[in-house]
């Protein structure tokens, strides 16, 4: 008991620290406040490479022809030939394929009849941006081979659209579906970064290394503060998302909390680490940005991750980031529960665990 209420008193500490300093309220009102305004309204992508699947139960040569129109576009990449549509369910659920173009049985005697003929187009909506410009490139090749036929005085070919997920491809929906990640990483990483770096410049450091507790319970209590204030931001954001943008939640409460209070124990560690390791608050500042950056741009909020180079792929899987953004996602458009984030929470724990005990090592280390 007397070791959780010194660690509960250096947590107190650590609050008031934040609430009495200006800079450090602004860190938790403003940044997320302004990002979730910018991002929601402001943000938009460009999307190529798209992966899509077929499943062809007419197999003649107007099918044929249609699909090698696809296959030699270098906006898609086929990475599937479905036997049936019992197979597209699973292809999309496990995104494989962004989406798979469906050629009905009598596709060529319709055309043939002079009736218009139907692709059916099913979209993975989670990613509405990606849904949205790669239905646009299907339409575009289809009105293409469609006139060529028009002008043979052939039929012509009508594309029926469905997306799953997010019906009305709402960009908004994916932006800020990742947002709460966002806020989460400014929020802890700078708050981590600076509290040991703080009193460094204050020089009230050394007092705290004499009082009769460890450095573990510092560094718990100096994480506590960063670490509910985060969770509180991402839970704010969320809410806002769904109660401002419309952004549907379809998953449930507590999976979206292990998702941020995970990633957030992911973040703690880093920031830790950063601030045991500067002596002054530029110098924790300036770490904080540089890991800030890369870790937004790698974790497939704005740009995706297939589409990056495969050795940048690679490096994503140590980005926490990563796995919060699409793990978060999944909770508010796919009705994801605790069962079905466990392969996302997994690798920010561990995560979690390397950078915490990173940082308890070097803080004990300087702490000497």
């Amino acid at each position: 008991m007397l070791w959780l209420r010194q660690v509960f008193a250096i947590a107190a500490k650590e609050f008031l620290t934040i609430l009495k300093d200006p800079r450090s309220r602004f860190l938790v009102i403003g940044p997320p406040l302004i990002q979730f305004l910018v991002f929601g309204y402001a943000a938009t992508f460009d999307v190529t490479d798209v992966a899509y699947a077929v499943v062809d139960e007419d197999r003649s040569p107007e099918s044929r022809d249609l699909l090698a129109r696809f296959a030699a576009s270098p906006d898609f990449n086929l990475v599937a030939q479905l036997q049936g549509l019992q197979e597209v369910e699973q292809t999309i659920d496990a995104a494989q394929a962004r989406l798979v173009l469906h050629v009905g049985p009598d596709f060529a005697a319709r055309l043939h009849s002079g009736r218009p003929a139907e692709l059916q187009v099913l979209l993975d909506g989670r990613n509405s941006n990606v849904a949205g410009i790669a239905l646009g490139y299907v339409q575009s090749i289809v009105a293409a081979w469609s006139r060529g036929r028009g002008a043979r005085g052939r039929g012509q070919l009508e594309v029926v659209r469905r997306a799953w997920f997010n019906p009305a491809l709402e960009s908004r929906w994916l932006i800020v579906g990742g947002l709460p990640v966002q806020i989460v990483l400014i929020i802890v990483m700078l708050l981590t970064s600076l509290t040991v770096a703080r009193e460094r410049e204050q020089g009230t450091f050394d007092q705290t290394l004499v009082a009769p507790i460890d450095s573990l319970q510092i560094l718990i209590g100096k994480a506590t503060p960063a670490f509910v204030l985060g969770l509180l931001d991402g839970l704010l954001m969320t809410a806002g998302a769904v109660l401002w943008f419309g952004v549907p939640m379809t998953g449930t409460l507590p999976a979206l909390v292990a998702m941020l209070a995970a990633y957030s124990c992911a973040i703690l560690g880093v920031g830790l680490f950063l601030s045991s390791l500067a002596t002054t608050m530029q110098q924790a500042l300036l770490g904080a940005f540089m890991v800030l950056m890369p870790s937004v741009i790698l974790s497939g909020f704005t740009t995706p991750i297939e589409n990056m180079p495969p050795w940048l792929q690679h490096a994503t899987l140590v980005n926490p980031a990563r796995y919060a953004v699409a793990g978060c996602r999944v909770v508010l458009l796919e009705g994801a529960d605790l069962a079905a984030i466990v392969p996302f929470l997994l690798p920010m724990l561990v995560i979690a665990a390397v950078t915490m005990t990173l940082a308890g090592w070097l803080f004990r280390r300087r702490a000497r």
